[in-house]
């Protein structure tokens, strides 16, 4: 063979391998361009879903915290209500404990008070003898319906007269000087006890109303709140 000859066939071959270099090369640029596009994609998405979990865990906090103060608010206005509902209770009781003052300026009324309110307390004791309290300003009062209180116990007891003695050491706070007293104070009525002291039954007028307002409250609180319930 020609050295012309060998020569062209080596260009030939040298040709055939740089064009397939070439295309090889173009392979593997295409190959490693779409790779990277394929970890981009990814490194993307998942940066992607990385915010999207942080907004939502962040949007979740929010919500917590809303939630949170919401409830708390919701919490302060029920306390508010509750307190201005008890103001207003306890102001009615007042109201009631202040007319419970005016029972006993009518000596005559006050008198048949007093004298149910021993035979009453008579009737719980069942006592042959007695202790009887009772505010000083009511003393001489207390002792005008005696008589007559042990009798009618007697009658409805079926039983003799006891013997009541009124404890003039001990008395029963007096009223109060004003309405703006917070002291001690008694409206009026009796406490009687038995001589060993164990049994006592305590039938002031204070004592009864704090009874009928305990009993009453559920109804009292129906009736003047029931409308602001719905």
């Amino acid at each position: 063979m020609k050295e012309a000859d060998v020569s062209k066939q080596i260009e030939q071959m040298v040709r055939f391998i740089r064009q397939e270099a070439e295309e090889k090369a173009n392979e593997i640029s295409v190959s490693a361009e779409e790779e990277f596009n394929i970890e981009k994609l990814k490194l993307v998405e998942a940066e992607k879903k990385k915010i999207r979990q942080e907004y939502e865990r962040k949007e979740k906090q929010v919500e917590v915290r809303r939630k949170i103060e919401y409830s708390m608010q919701l919490n302060a206005s029920r306390i508010k209500v509750l307190q201005a509902q008890d103001d207003l209770v306890n102001f009615m009781k007042d109201s009631a404990s202040r007319k419970l003052l005016q029972v006993s300026d009518d000596s005559k009324t006050y008198g048949m008070l007093l004298k149910n309110l021993t035979v009453q307390s008579l009737l719980r004791l069942k006592e042959p003898e007695v202790l009887l309290r009772c505010r000083k300003i009511d003393h001489e009062l207390v002792e005008s319906i005696l008589e007559e209180a042990k009798q009618e116990y007697a009658e409805i007891a079926e039983v003799h007269p006891p013997e009541i003695t009124i404890d003039e050491r001990v008395y029963l706070p007096p009223p109060p000087a004003d309405y703006e007293d917070h002291g001690l104070f008694c409206s009026g009525g009796v406490v009687l006890a038995s001589q060993d002291g164990r049994i006592v039954c305590e039938n002031t007028l204070d004592a009864r109303l704090d009874v009928v307002f305990r009993q009453k409250l559920p109804e009292i609180r129906k009736r003047l709140f029931e409308k602001f319930a719905t």
